[in-house]
Order: C-alpha cells, then sequence, then structure tokens
C-alpha cells in the first residue's frame, strides 16, 4: 500500500521531461474531464441520498417505537366512559411517559387527505384515537391489551409495528441503493478513463515507437500518460464535487417537515465526506490508465 502511495504521488508531482514528449491527445483530455466532473457530480448526490436516508430511517424509526396509538369504538353513549378509563388505565401501566385523547380538530386533520377538510367529525361515528408515548424502557404490550380488553372492551392498541418496519426497511434499502451507485459511479469512471486512455495510446503509437528506438522505457512512457490521465481526473472531479456540493446548498428546505427530498444534504461532519471523491476518483483513474498503459504499450512491443 505506502508503495502504491509513493508512487502515486511521484506520478502526481510529475517529470516535465516525460510530459513534454507525449502529445496533449485533444478529445481524450476533454473526455477524461467531462467523464471525472459529471461522474463525480453524481456521486455527490448519490453520498447525500444514503446519508439522508440513513438518518430518515433512524428518525422514523426511534419515533414510531416510541409512539402508539389505541382506537376507541363505542356508541355513542358510552364513549366518553371508555375514553376515561383507557386514559386511566395508562396512567397506572408502567413504561407508558404520556397519553391524551386526540381533539375532534386533530382527527380531522388525519383523514382530510382523503375526505377533505369539511368533514363532519363529530357527526360520524368515527374511532377516537389515543395517542401513547413511552418511555425508554418501554410498555408491556401484551399485558396492556389484556386490560383493556376486561375494562375497556372498544379498546384496540397499536404499536405501530407494522408501519414502522417497513418504512425502515425501505430507508435501508434506498441507503444500499445510494452506497451501490457509487461503487457503479466508480466503475463507470474507470471504464471512461481506460478507453480514452486506450485511444490515447494508440494514437501515440508512432511517438511512442520512436522514443522506444531513443532508449525510453515503457514505465518513463507509460507514466507520462498516466499521470497526465490522473490529473486530468482529479480537476475533473474537483469541479464536479463543488457543482454537486453547491446544488446540495440550494436544495429547498421544508423547515421542521422531516422528509427525504427536504434532507437531501449533509449534515455537520458530513460535509467532509466529499472532500473524498476528487483524490478517490484519481486513484480509480491512476490504476485504470496504469493497466491500460501496461496493455497497450505490451502489444506494440
Amino acid at each position: 500500500m505506502r508503495h502504491h502511495l509513493e508512487t502515486l504521488t511521484s506520478v502526481i508531482r510529475g517529470d516535465q521531461a516525460a510530459d513534454r514528449v507525449v502529445p496533449p491527445s485533444g478529445f481524450t483530455v476533454r473526455l477524461t474531464l467531462f467523464t471525472s466532473a459529471a461522474m463525480a457530480f453524481l456521486t455527490i448526490f448519490a453520498l447525500a441520498l444514503s446519508l439522508a436516508a440513513g438518518r430518515l430511517g433512524t428518525s422514523w424509526g426511534e419515533e414510531l417505537a416510541r409512539a402508539s396509538t389505541i382506537r376507541i369504538s363505542a356508541p355513542a353513549d358510552q364513549m366518553q366512559e371508555q375514553v376515561q378509563t383507557v386514559l386511566r388505565v395508562l396512567e397506572q401501566t408502567p413504561g407508558v411517559a404520556t397519553s391524551r385523547a386526540l381533539t375532534a380538530d386533530e382527527q380531522r386533520a388525519l383523514l382530510e387527505p382523503w375526505f377533505g377538510p369539511a368533514l363532519p367529525v363529530e357527526q360520524l361515528p368515527v374511532p377516537q384515537l389515543i395517542e401513547v408515548t413511552e418511555t425508554a424502557e418501554g410498555y408491556d404490550a401484551d399485558g396492556l391489551r389484556l386490560r383493556l380488553q376486561a375494562e375497556a372492551p372498544g379498546a384496540v392498541l397499536d404499536e405501530h409495528a407494522r408501519w414502522r418496519r417497513p418504512l425502515v426497511a425501505a430507508a435501508s434499502r434506498l441507503r444500499l441503493l445510494g452506497w451501490s451507485s457509487i461503487l457503479l459511479i466508480g466503475a463507470a469512471t474507470g471504464a471512461m478513463v481506460t478507453l480514452a486512455a486506450h485511444a490515447a495510446l494508440a494514437a501515440n503509437a508512432q511517438v511512442i515507437a520512436v522514443l522506444r528506438l531513443v532508449g525510453a522505457t515503457d514505465g518513463y512512457i507509460a507514466q507520462a500518460f498516466v499521470r497526465r490521465f490522473t490529473l486530468r481526473t482529479l480537476l475533473g472531479a474537483a469541479a464536479g464535487t463543488v457543482a454537486g456540493m453547491i446544488g446540495l446548498i440550494f436544495m429547498p428546505s421544508a423547515g421542521d417537515v422531516e422528509g427525504l427530498l427536504t434532507g437531501l444534504r449533509f449534515e455537520g461532519w458530513q460535509w467532509l465526506w466529499p472532500l473524498l471523491v476528487p483524490p478517490l476518483a484519481a486513484v480509480v483513474a491512476y490504476i485504470a490508465t496504469s493497466s491500460a498503459a501496461r496493455r497497450v504499450l505490451g502489444g506494440l512491443a
């Protein structure tokens, strides 16, 4: 590993004499710059997506794990009595931090996306909802269900487990998708740089033949090409990284509303992650160009 780092450092430092003997290879330079910039730009958004999905999954899991709902379905003349009974039972249940019955306006707000704002909640047999927040230790759900069944037959406990699992699983898969996308982008960058290096070496076959005649080794020739493509990739990736970070800064924010798109940005120390993209792109270009140079120079022997 140390040997590879020393070699990469020497490549970046360069040899001006070697640089002069290699023609610029016009279109391959532009192709390398554009490809590395575009791939770095996409990497920034894939990285932000992965980190945002991880944060959102953690937040959803923690919030839903602490929250439960009790739904009470009873005749109108028994509703208030059962509500008071359930609230009393919850006050006596270890592990329950707070509990409260939702107001008519709050229940109307929950139903508004499906039935509109004019839904007459007070005149409909809508179940009464009670919001339950548990402590860090939690409560005995089975024991609470048995007691509710005995004292308030119309009450049903929903621990939100069936909602929590799919949401957390979806966030985890999005995070995995983000990291997988980054790996694919890195592979695509390596492939494009390899093609550009092949084209540049093939286009300069006559120059390489002359260099060999005057005593230049294949290692000397390869280093010039490797340095050129590594530096072009580093510059392109740096430009794409800056553009991606600027794009994330201007992503709209929804304030307190937490969502995947509104949270598509880095937070705190996570802003250091994009700084790794240009050097990693340069490492990929170095490996890809070195491999291409060995193959092409071996074929031209």
